[in-house]
């Protein structure tokens, strides 16, 4: 077993009803007013009139910045930071999925660092204290609430950039599946395998470690037995709740663990064309899960049993080789693309696409060693929708 340590500083607060108790919650650790991150789909529905409620409640001021954009751009980022200042809140708190939260996590750092967040790329190049950050999620999938790191597009060169250090942290998250209830199921669907894939890829990385492992297999034991009720079923409260708290013990588990090549190419995918971050995951994994069997198929083992796949009397590499047909099922019954070419990939853009994926940290860390040639097959082969 190899050295590892583990740190998580997030306070986490779950329930349902939870928001309500925001405002007492955050009003200790704000000075001045609180700056809410969201994005404009959520500012035009009712899903956030209960935090509102519970910040005046609290007699905690704020600004509102609601023009977070899917695979967020610096120019959102330097938006959001001219809200800040200008309101001159004191602190932040990211709403949504993914993206809302990644910006307010690209708020508090550039509040207190100079230049572009593009400077600081890489881990552990912030170096100052960032204001206080909160997180409030309302899908079930990305674990931006509790993973220390954040995502932005360069749109100059489509590339997206993460920052990572254990200044991202929020502080406070609050869970509340009550936000969850009304996610339409497309968005159910891939959000529940961004999740699971954070689950699958942190669970076999490099860099993982028994308490990683053990937080990964145990989101994907939850995210197998409730993602179908999710998005079938969608109202029923037990199933919601289930795959909030599964995604975030995925978030915290791939924190520590870092990916794999699924999320290497699932960036390039987003940032060159845009693509749902949680869709792409999902047509991919397949994929790279094959291009990894050989590398660790006692994990893939794992993996499948934990899926609920039976395994008695097979080999690890063929009980493993279960985890590419649930995928491949599960994909195909919650209407995620087979194959790579229906989101949107254009292969005359395939150099790009290899050298960008080739540039993540998550190609060190996976199971599997990956050349370039690896990561080009990768991608044909999952446009053409050729699982060999």
């Amino acid at each position: 077993m190899q050295d590892f340590q583990f740190y998580f500083p997030t306070t986490l607060k779950s329930g349902f009803g939870m928001v309500k108790q925001a405002g007492a919650l955050l009003k200790p650790h704000v000075e001045g007013k609180l700056l809410v991150v969201t994005d404009p789909g959520l500012m035009g529905s009712s899903v956030l009139d209960s935090l509102f409620d519970s910040l005046e409640k609290a007699d905690l001021s704020y600004e509102v910045f609601s023009d977070v954009e899917p695979n967020p751009s610096t120019e959102v980022l330097e938006n959001a930071v001219r809200r800040l200042e200008e309101s001159g809140c004191g602190a932040v708190i990211g709403v949504g999925g993914g993206s809302s939260i990644d910006t307010a996590k690209g708020v508090v750092a550039m509040a207190t660092h100079p230049g572009s967040i593009l400077d600081y790329e890489g881990y552990g190049k912030l170096v100052n204290e960032p204001l206080p950050l909160f997180a409030i999620p309302t899908t079930s999938g990305t674990g931006s609430e509790c993973t220390a790191s954040t995502v932005f597009t360069n749109k100059e060169t489509s590339f997206k950039t993460a920052i990572i250090s254990p200044l991202l942290f929020p502080k406070i998250a609050i869970l509340d599946p009550e936000l969850t209830m009304k996610l339409p199921a497309p968005i159910t669907a891939a959000t529940g395998m961004d999740a699971l894939t954070h689950a699958i890829e942190s669970y076999v990385s490099k860099q993982a470690n028994p308490i990683s492992q053990a937080l990964a297999l145990h989101a994907i034991r939850m995210i197998s037995s409730n993602i179908k009720k999710t998005y079938f079923v969608g109202s029923d409260a037990v199933a919601r709740e289930n795959m909030l708290v599964a995604s975030f013990l995925a978030g915290v588990a791939f924190t520590q663990s870092k990916l794999g090549n699924v999320h290497a190419i699932s960036h390039t995918f987003g940032g060159v064309f845009n693509i749902a971050h949680g869709v792409a995951n999902a047509s991919l994994l397949p994929y790279v899960v094959k291009f990894n069997l050989e590398a660790c198929p006692e994990l893939f083992r794992d993996i499948s049993v934990a899926l609920g796949q039976d395994v008695a009397g097979l080999s690890e590499y063929d009980a493993g080789a279960k985890v590419i047909d649930y995928i491949v099922d599960l994909n195909k019954m919650i209407g995620i693309p087979q194959n790579t070419k229906d989101l949107g990939v254009d292969l005359d853009m395939l150099p790009q696409l290899v050298r960008d994926s080739m540039r993540s940290g998550n190609v060190l860390v996976n199971p599997r060693l990956t050349s370039s040639e690896d990561i080009e097959k990768i991608i044909v082969n999952s446009y053409n929708g050729v699982l060999d």
